[in-house]
């Protein structure tokens, strides 16, 4: 973790201007195609959002804005970023997770299903862990979207990005979910978003 020269940034006034706001989020809604990384998860039976929360996660981490946190009005950038996925119990209320990232896929799972299994077993809302090295996401499996509207703490400056996942639907023979992504553009630009939108889908392609 290190601290970011804001003076030397070469978007010192995009950030200045946009961390005025009460609300400097920007959110699009993108398709990705995960037929590839379906079929998979169906031939080795690993979750499937396991899988494409991993291919996520290495999206995310290979995109430096997305490391970027404003703390104590300063512009942090964390080591890794970790996944924060809400997971559905039995009785359908829902556990905020805190699920450490690794580049290897048995590890990070191994991690998954730990706190998975830590959720199942509790009512507790949150994590023992809630830092802000991380995403907040979550998966909405029972319907498709092509919008989406992240809610808000009062006034408190946000800086972690915030994903959701929505149902896949088939299009021909292609299977097409639909993500959205809300970032603050204090921080992260549409250009960013492209990086993280085209690394997703050349590992979900390639899983």
């Amino acid at each position: 973790m290190r601290e970011l020269n804001i003076e030397n940034w070469n978007r010192k006034q995009q950030y200045h201007f946009f961390n005025q706001f009460d609300d400097p989020y920007f959110a699009v809604t993108v398709d990705f195609d995960v037929t590839n990384t379906y079929k998979y998860s169906k031939n080795i039976g690993i979750s499937f959002f396991a899988l494409y929360l991993h291919a996520c996660m290495k999206a995310i981490n290979s995109v430096e804005n997305f490391k970027y946190r404003i703390q104590d009005g300063k512009v942090i950038i964390h080591d890794v970023i970790h996944a924060s996925p809400t997971i559905l119990r039995d009785d359908n209320t829902f556990g905020c997770s805190f699920i450490h990232f690794d580049e290897s896929f048995d590890q990070f799972y191994r991690n998954f299903e730990a706190e998975k299994t830590r959720i199942l077993n509790s009512t507790d809302l949150f994590p023992e862990q809630t830092t802000e090295d991380c995403i907040y996401c979550s998966a909405l499996p029972w319907f498709n979207f092509s919008g989406h509207k992240e809610p808000l703490f009062g006034v408190k400056k946000e800086s972690v990005p915030k994903l959701a996942f929505g149902k896949y639907v088939k299009n021909e023979e292609k299977l097409i979910m639909p993500v959205a992504i809300a970032v603050n553009h204090a921080l992260v630009d549409g250009y960013h978003v492209g990086l993280f939108a085209k690394k997703f889908q050349e590992l979900l392609d390639n899983i």
